[in-house]
């Protein structure tokens, strides 16, 4: 089943490695690219999305002031920051809102479970 996987991040590199990381594991997934945060909102707003990935360290808003945005608006989408920052802080204030961490630097291996319980709590939630 195809899905759409929004990725937010600053950095068109780092938007292209996780979009090229997509493609590998899950090449039916349509990747939706936003260089900052209010891009990312508006895309919610516009475009059915299912996933979420988010970088924590963006100028206008950071990562969790982001999900918690997404969260008011999606209460279900499975989301994850993503981070080379791991501060425990961070780490807890994302369980809070249950978003999963996951530490840069990126890799398949680093995404794929992520990725893997985002599928499953997405087609959970179909056959709900």
């Amino acid at each position: 089943m195809t899905r759409t996987v929004l990725i937010v991040d600053d950095s068109k590199l780092a938007r292209m490695v996780v979009s090229g990381i997509l493609g590998r594991y899950q090449p039916d997934w349509r990747p939706l690219e936003a260089g900052s945060a209010e891009k990312a909102l508006q895309l919610i707003g516009e475009t059915p999305v299912d996933i979420a990935l988010i970088d924590f360290n963006m100028p206008e808003m950071d990562g969790l002031d982001l999900a918690a945005r997404i969260r008011e608006l999606r209460p279900e989408m499975p989301m994850a920051i993503v981070s080379a920052n791991a501060q425990q802080s961070i780490i807890a204030r994302a369980r809070e809102l249950n978003v999963a961490f996951v530490e840069k630097p990126l890799t398949e291996e680093a995404l794929k479970p992520f990725l893997s319980g985002a599928a499953l709590r997405l087609r959970q939630s179909a056959a709900s």
